[in-house]
């Protein structure tokens, strides 16, 4: 039944990701179809919002949306970790709001972290969440799918100068100061169909709402298409700044015999060369968005890697598939395994570990844009007040 099940979501992501015609009957021409209603419910959703038929609230703070127009794979988690240290800097007081996607909290509204402690297991807080309490221990966190209602919580318990929704372009129910929109470099609109066709979850003319526009993964290559769907942005965008940023891998190592737990990750020291890491042979597996991304970047680091076993973004981990894992590596004579920081939490507070566990994280640089998108924000907050 789940090979099954895996079977319909490759078939279905290879055919949201494909470009041409196809027959007139077919999965492709279905999904197209569907599409249609789907962008019709958008605009008229869009329409009612825009004539404040629906009304959209406002906290007594300063709010900013980190998000985007594609499913999954534009870098929102390490972006919006990176714009909270920023705000940091500046002197503001800060809160997160997050859905907590695919956490057993998704319908609550529940505290990660209240900028001291995390009070949620990974499983509860979902992944991203419960990544973000890792990399920001002084910044509280708090997930539920009414936006609104967290951010009154977090007011309440955290009076925050400003608020970061992560993932939440599409969420207009909750106004905002600042819009950022990501965009991926590589791979803008993918094939340019709205859901289920394709990877949009809204038109992209939607970019209209942004105040500025963030390319990511800013160093990929630019071919011919790539360069095309840039001139369409610009277009669309006209006066809107467009800064461009660059994901950056660390890694560290947690030793085998170890228990993975978020005060062990918390002490560990994160290295930029991962050739420092550890020698000998490993083994990779993920469960993102883009498990081809994160292959290219250990094939990358010149890491000798036999073998890679491949997951749906957000996976949850089981023991038996973790023993799997094991067996595998084992087998093809690995000496540690490696997985992306994401992964790593979804199997935190399991048994010991076999092998040493290399994790891979991303932070992002702004590289020469960076000064730039500072006084940006600085000037956008400072007009809110």
């Amino acid at each position: 039944m789940r090979n099954s099940t895996r079977q319909l979501h490759q078939k279905l992501l290879s055919v949201m990701s494909g470009e041409g015609r196809h027959p007139f009957v077919s999965l492709a021409s279905l999904l197209y179809t569907l599409s249609l209603f789907y962008t019709l419910a958008l605009k008229l959703r869009e329409f009612c919002y825009g004539r404040h038929i629906f009304a959209s609230r406002r906290l007594p703070c300063r709010v900013i949306s980190i998000g985007n127009v594609t499913v999954g794979g534009t870098g929102k988690t390490p972006m919006t970790i990176y714009v909270a240290e920023l705000l940091k800097t500046l002197g503001y007081r800060v809160a997160i709001l997050s859905r907590g996607y695919k956490g057993g909290s998704e319908k609550e509204i529940r505290v990660v972290s209240d900028g001291q402690k995390i009070l949620m297991t990974p499983t509860m807080a979902g992944d991203e969440s419960y990544l973000m309490a890792i990399r920001l221990s002084d910044v509280p966190i708090v997930v539920g799918r009414n936006r609104f209602a967290a951010g009154s919580l977090a007011v309440k318990r955290f009076q925050p100068d400003v608020i970061v929704l992560d993932d939440a372009f599409q969420h207009v129910k909750l106004q905002r100061d600042i819009d950022l929109v990501l965009v991926d470099r590589a791979q803008p609109f993918g094939n340019g169909h709205v859901l289920p066709r394709g990877p949009l979850r809204e038109p992209v003319s939607s970019l209209r709402r942004c105040a500025a526009c963030i390319l990511t993964r800013a160093d990929a290559a630019a071919d011919e298409p790539r360069s095309e769907s840039c001139k369409r942005l610009k277009s669309i965008l006209r006066d809107r700044p467009i800064y461009a940023s660059f994901h950056l891998p660390y890694y560290y190592t947690v030793p085998a015999g170890n228990r993975v737990s978020h005060e062990l990750v918390s002490a560990l020291q994160p290295l930029k060369n991962l050739g420092d890491v550890t020698p000998g042979k490993g083994f990779g597996f993920s469960g993102i968005a883009r498990n081809d991304d994160f292959q290219r970047t250990v094939a990358a680091s010149g890491l000798d890697i036999k073998g890679f076993h491949e997951y749906p973004d957000h996976h949850p981990y089981t023991p038996g598939e973790l023993r799997d894992i094991y067996r595998t590596a084992k087998k093809v004579g690995a000496d540690f395994i490696v997985t992306t920081e994401k992964d790593h939490v979804r199997f935190i507070h399991n048994d010991p570990l076999p092998f040493d566990l290399v994790v891979v994280g991303v932070q992002i640089s702004f590289g020469e844009d960076s000064t730039d998108f500072l006084n940006f924000i600085k000037e956008r907050l400072h007009a809110a007040t």
